[in-house]
């Protein structure tokens, strides 16, 4: 009978970061001081974009929750790995697991929606600019942000909820460095391919339409600006929305490798890679893609620094 032989024990094993990787202590210390970057460099551009009143426009409002997002959603998986890795301890407790499953699906989901509405964002911006605020009004950027949380609470509690409850009938070790949903249904005893077509059907609603929005956003976008006789206004616009699709495709593209291709076809140092690339350098290049090529963002950290200088601070 299925689930037979199923384990006692519901505590699991977390192999960690590459642990056949020779020096992997280098590459964990790499992490934390990306770890330190993403977390200062996401609290910088949340704190300019609320304390700074030429920031306060809906772009920078939903920019501010993608600093939220992104600082939560590398927080929810790299300081787990690092207790283990330096107490040298691997398990986690049931109910961590699941909580951090339910965490990173929320954060994810909440990130894919609203980068599709950031887009669309941009399209009100560059091809309606006389109706851009009161579409783009205050109540309707609560609205989306409210949306982004909604729309991944309800795909992660879908997940977690399944996720947990697969019997787990041979070795309780994950083979991840967080509890992640693929690697989990990789050591379940049931057979996963049915809801492996769920995964999938998620990941057209999460990733697949969400691109495809975007990509029509910037269509039309693009076709706007060519009409533009502003040079100054073109390049503005390019230089936020190029910003805009830098992060889309780090984000979105890894995405794509791991939820919508067969578990099958991943060795778990691939999914391991993949997922140090989507949950600890996207958050951390996030807050500099944005920020160095647009100048409202300088001026501001600028107009910071000139009343509370670090000079006088130390006399």
């Amino acid at each position: 009978m299925e689930g037979e032989n199923e384990t006692l024990t519901t505590d699991f094993i977390l192999s960690g970061l590459f642990p056949n990787m020779k020096y992997v202590s280098i590459l964990i210390y790499i992490i934390i001081l990306i770890y330190l970057a993403a977390v200062t460099g996401n609290i910088i551009l949340f704190f300019l974009i609320w304390i700074d009143m030429r920031l306060h426009t809906p772009m920078y409002f939903l920019l501010s929750q993608l600093s939220f997002i992104d600082l939560a959603l590398i927080s929810s998986t790299v300081p787990k790995m690092m207790i283990n890795f330096f107490s040298g301890r691997k398990d986690i407790t049931r109910l961590a697991c699941g909580i951090q499953i339910f965490f990173f699906f929320t954060l994810g989901g909440a990130e894919c929606i609203l980068l599709t509405l950031m887009a669309y964002d941009r399209y009100v911006a560059v091809c309606n600019p006389l109706r851009y605020v009161v579409i783009m009004n205050h109540r309707v950027c609560l609205q989306m942000t409210i949306v982004s949380w909604i729309g991944g609470i309800l795909a992660s509690t879908a997940h977690t909820f399944y996720t947990m409850n697969l019997p787990i009938c041979g070795s309780r070790e994950i083979h991840h460095f967080f509890c992640e949903m693929p690697a989990i249904m990789k050591i379940s005893c049931k057979d996963t391919s049915t809801y492996e077509l769920v995964v999938l059907a998620m990941g057209i609603a999460f990733i697949i339409v969400p691109f495809g929005l975007i990509m029509a956003s910037y269509t039309f976008i693009f076709l706007a600006v060519l009409h533009t006789k502003s040079s100054h206004g073109r390049n503005k616009a390019l230089a936020t929305c190029s910003s805009h699709l830098t992060v889309v495709s780090f984000y979105l593209g890894p995405c794509v490798y791991m939820y919508m291709t067969p578990g099958f076809s991943h060795t778990p140092e691939q999914e391991q890679a993949v997922s140090v690339f989507c949950t600890v350098l996207t958050p951390m290049l996030n807050p500099l893609i944005y920020s160095l090529r647009n100048k409202d963002v300088v001026r501001a950290f600028h107009k910071v620094l000139r009343k509370h200088p670090v000079s006088k601070q130390n006399t």
